[in-house]
């Protein structure tokens, strides 16, 4: 799996629209006001869905629990074909124990002890410019760590802003949950501090005033700056809100000058586009954009969190439509986000030739089209939040269709694809079936257990809307409005 995991090809299409909204199903010349919220809530499924629900989030959540070295916190990128450490992981596991502990599958001192664990360990791993020695510099954290070790898994590895950023969504989740008045819990909260305060964001300014996408010792700055819009949203407020090494307040203003270029209409939906879901997800997973805008929100009536509804309304209409005629695509089997996949491989078919990769950060939009057959349950579990009369059904669907081969222990694998029936290079082919990954990626499993979560209770929105740093990050940024006016 290549460090670099965002790289993008960038195809137009253009396709026809079908959309489903609030559990009803509508002809496919039919389309809904993009305004209309979405009202389906936990508490009014039937027994049945309510119980897929609960036992998705466990399953999921064992993952983290499981997987997570407990003698230094360590999260693998993947898991159960163990192997290196994601830092971006490691963040999506320490808010991961905190729902563990509401949803009572652990208990808060277990929580306390897990945490303090993996705190502790990255609080005391190196940090210096040298090529293997080390952890992280300048407060920034390699994207893979030795899961032995702690140090740079390999000398490919980028000091990566976006994977430390996404650590630190969970540090600073773990800063604003522990807040009893104990010696274990204000220890959390002290090392919590120290990691944050460490990242040193304007030296990440190599073009001013953007952020670069990381550094490496050998070929130092990544030659690509976090340019709106995409997942790096996070990057920009935990720099904007930074007590110590703070951007100026210009960084979020260049990071939204390129909107132009990701606003427009795909299967009837205007948005900001951006194709993988991950995108409209992972900042989300944590920040709680509903009802507060920034300027650009301001000036086209519309917030992020409405963004990623329709963002996820317009890539299942894409499904739907099917303009590659791939195998089960439709109302109930759709989602297209980095995952992993069979393999590259080049194969015939009765539709022609087909190329099929591996881990790829797949994805339909305005943007670009980068589609090999392979749906990614993340990318629906991760919505819902967002659109939730959509997820649920295609949720329950995969399972009830594909759970043999697609559902195990830990939740849903990574990813399938129905289309292929080669060799892969990676996970299974079933005869009647077509692939299934035989691993779930931990960066993938975060989405789908935080935004139930926050679908079910709020939970880490609530978490985070404590967090003096968020917040500042949110007003230096320009947002107003909703909760963050409020004490």
């Amino acid at each position: 799996m290549s460090p670099f995991k965002w790289r993008r090809l960038h195809v137009l299409a253009a396709v026809a629209l079908a959309v489903l909204v609030a559990g009803t199903p509508l002809r496919a010349d039919q389309t809904i006001a993009p305004s209309q919220p979405d009202t389906l809530t936990y508490q009014k499924l039937a027994p049945d869905q309510q119980a897929f629900v609960d036992d998705l989030e466990h399953r999921t959540f064992d993952w983290f629990w499981q997987s997570a070295d407990p003698y230094t916190g360590l999260v693998p990128d993947s898991w159960p074909n163990h192997t290196f450490s994601s830092i971006a992981a490691i963040g999506f596991g320490l808010t991961a124990y905190g729902v563990g502990v509401e949803r009572g599958y652990i208990s808060r001192a277990q929580a306390v002890e897990r945490t303090l664990t993996t705190l502790r360990y990255l609080a005391a791993a190196p940090q210096n410019g040298g090529e293997d020695d080390t952890s992280g510099y300048h407060g920034f954290f390699y994207h893979f760590l030795d899961m032995r070790t702690g140090l740079r898994y390999e000398r490919s590895v980028e000091l990566s802003s976006v994977d430390t950023t996404l650590l630190m969504g969970g540090v600073l989740f773990a800063q604003s949950y522990y807040d009893r008045d104990t010696p274990p819990e204000k220890e959390i909260r002290r090392l919590a501090d120290q990691l944050y305060r460490a990242v040193d964001w304007p030296w990440m300014q190599v073009r001013k005033p953007l952020i670069s996408m990381g550094w490496t010792p050998g070929g130092k700055f990544i030659d690509a700056d976090w340019q709106g819009y995409d997942e790096g949203k996070l990057v920009y407020l935990l720099a904007l809100g930074s007590p110590t090494h703070p951007v100026a307040a210009d960084a979020w203003a260049a990071w939204c000058a390129t909107y132009p270029r990701d606003w427009g209409t795909f299967q009837g939906y205007s948005f900001l586009n951006f194709a993988p879901l991950f995108g409209h997800q992972y900042t989300e997973a944590w920040v709680d954009f509903r009802g507060i805008r920034d300027a650009w929100g301001r000036a086209h009536d519309l917030d992020y969190a409405q963004n990623g509804r329709l963002a996820t309304l317009a890539q299942r209409a894409y499904a739907i439509a099917n303009p590659g005629h791939w195998t089960g695509y439709g109302a109930e089997v759709w989602g297209l986000t980095a995952s992993d996949g069979p393999g590259d491989v080049t194969v015939s078919s009765p539709q022609g030739v087909r190329r099929f990769s591996a881990y790829m950060a797949r994805g339909a939009g305005l943007d670009e089209i980068n589609d090999d057959g392979t749906i990614a349950p993340t990318a629906a579990g991760g919505s819902i939040a967002f659109a939730p009369s959509v997820v649920l059904p295609a949720l329950m669907a995969m399972k009830q269709r594909y759970g043999k081969y697609i559902y195990d222990r830990y939740g849903f694998v990574d990813a399938f694809n129905l289309s292929f029936h080669g060799t892969p290079t990676a996970g299974n082919t079933y005869p009647g079936f077509g692939w299934a990954d035989n691993q779930q990626l931990g960066i993938d499993q975060g989405p789908i257990l935080l935004m139930i979560e926050n679908w079910r209770s709020g939970l880490v929105w609530k978490v985070m809307k404590k967090n003096p740093y968020i917040r500042r990050g949110l007003q230096r940024a320009g947002f107003t409005g909703g909760w963050l006016e409020r004490n």
